[in-house]
């Protein structure tokens, strides 16, 4: 049986919320399916910025928010594999664009607006809920269903303040 495990913590701006992506990336392996979940402007991508560059991925791989390409690859420690499911209406569609490959590819897999179709959702992974708190701050909420990704749980948030 495994525990379901949850952090969380406020970021102030833009930078911390990135930061604690970075911290979040250096923790992931090979296999890890996190969902991104959380209001337009939330800072969903920023953080997905932060975990690319915390596997590795070249600051010359911008990382963007693959709205209307629906996925995009990064090479770094692992590959990633991002998604956005926000123009997608079906859950059909996640299928058709590949998603099941990349699962079964060994890489990070990270979804945004990835609980709109919770019927094609590993029971592996982890969730990361963002709260817009005022302008420019969040509260993030990460939560791992399964004993494969209760590492992310091991984030030392002071690192955060420095």
């Amino acid at each position: 049986m495994s525990n379901v495990l949850t952090d969380d913590c406020r970021t102030h701006d833009a930078e911390s919320t990135r930061k604690l992506g970075y911290l979040l990336g250096r923790c992931a392996q090979a296999g890890d399916v996190i969902i991104c979940a959380g209001a337009l402007g939330a800072g969903k991508t920023t953080l997905i910025q932060g975990l690319a560059a915390g596997l590795g991925v070249d600051e010359g791989q911008y990382v963007r928010s693959p709205t209307f390409t629906l996925m995009q690859i990064y090479r770094g420690r692992h590959t990633v594999y991002h998604f956005d499911f926000y123009r997608l209406t079906h859950d059909d569609e996640v299928w058709d664009i590949g998603f099941e490959d990349c699962l079964e590819a060994g890489g990070v897999v990270v979804m945004e607006w990835g609980d709109k179709f919770p019927s094609v959702l590993p029971a592996a992974r982890l969730e990361i809920r963002f709260e817009i708190i005022s302008a420019d701050d969040r509260r993030i909420t990460w939560t791992s269903f399964a004993d494969s990704h209760q590492h992310y749980h091991d984030v030392d948030i002071a690192e955060l303040a420095r």
